[in-house]
């Protein structure tokens, strides 16, 4: 019988939440509801006093997601403060929760619940990959390039942002190597065209234009992660390549697909859902105990 490990406690930080990130704040000055207290409470804040974060690492917003959520505000309201923290002029700086943020203005809300607490840029910036990471709403390519804002504008180390984040250095340095994918390539990452696995295994070029010419057949001929480490292998190593060129896989239902690979982001690990007119089952691949004990702790927490 497989005994399976206790999980790493230093995978937890992400369990945490955002509260304990962040220190609490005492406002002179109240904004609205002046009954309510600080520490931590939410208050009403006018949405036009709020300027969005400069710090989001989120460049793409599903805008019909965006629709349904601007609904759900308008009949039950904000059900989960944003995070805020206090800038010159009286205004104040998103640092959590843009989402509820521009849809509570799409919703014709004239204030929106918020938490405020005083952090610095390096915190406003670690505090939002942080809430995005934790709903895994960044595509490859933004937690690629928020890594690379992390190590470049806070001189931050590999193993510092593992640490900061809850993920494993190693995952940390895959996603940074994903910068080295020209951008027509990225961009068809950003757009869900090629997944994580498939735009990794592109690095195994060294010339920007094998990268795109892959790229190009991966698409059109629906190749999987695997089919196209097989394809990729036979252009690096000729000698090797198997005589049957690599065939498309049986036509997915878009509905289907598209929850496989939200989930396949969401858990960084290869998930494929075979569906029979409603009935079927999930399966999620792993490597080594490592990502088995992640795994587990996403499930517990969700």
């Amino acid at each position: 019988m497989m005994s399976i490990a206790a999980p790493d406690t230093k995978r937890r930080a992400l369990g945490k939440g955002l509260d304990s990130l962040l220190p609490r704040v005492q406002i002179p000055t109240p904004v609205s509801a002046p009954s309510e207290g600080e520490g931590g409470r939410p208050r009403e804040i006018v949405l036009e006093l709020i300027d969005r974060n400069p710090f989001q690492t989120r460049s793409q917003v599903n805008e019909e997601q965006l629709g349904e959520l601007a609904a759900s505000i308008t009949a039950n309201g904000v059900v989960q403060p944003i995070l805020v923290r206090p800038i010159d002029g009286g205004r104040f700086q998103l640092i959590a929760g843009e989402r509820r943020w521009r849809a509570s203005k799409l919703a014709g809300k004239a204030t929106i619940p918020a938490i405020l607490r005083q952090v610095s840029d390096e915190q406003a910036m670690e505090i939002t990959i942080v809430e995005n990471l934790q709903r895994a709403d960044l595509n490859p390519m933004e937690q690629a390039r928020a890594f690379e804002r992390l190590s470049r504008e806070f001189h931050m180390t590999q193993e510092a942002m593992a640490t900061r984040t809850g993920k494993d250095r190693a995952s940390v340095a895959n996603f940074l190597r994903l910068l080295r994918l020209p951008g027509s390539v990225q961009t068809r990452v950003e757009a869900g065209e090629l997944s994580f696995g498939h735009a990794r295994t592109l690095l195994a070029f060294e010339h920007a234009e094998e990268m795109e010419k892959a790229a190009q057949r991966i698409v059109a001929l629906s190749l999987s992660v695997r089919q196209t480490e097989t394809y990729v292998q036979g252009i690096l190593h000729p000698e090797k390549k198997e005589k049957k060129e690599p065939k498309p896989e049986p036509v997915v239902d878009p509905n289907v697909r598209e929850v496989q690979e939200r989930l396949q982001r969401s858990l960084g690990l290869k998930v494929h859902i075979e569906d029979h007119n409603g009935r079927g089952k999930v399966i999620i691949e792993y490597a080594k105990l490592e990502d088995f004990d992640t795994l587990l702790e996403q499930l517990a927490e969700s």
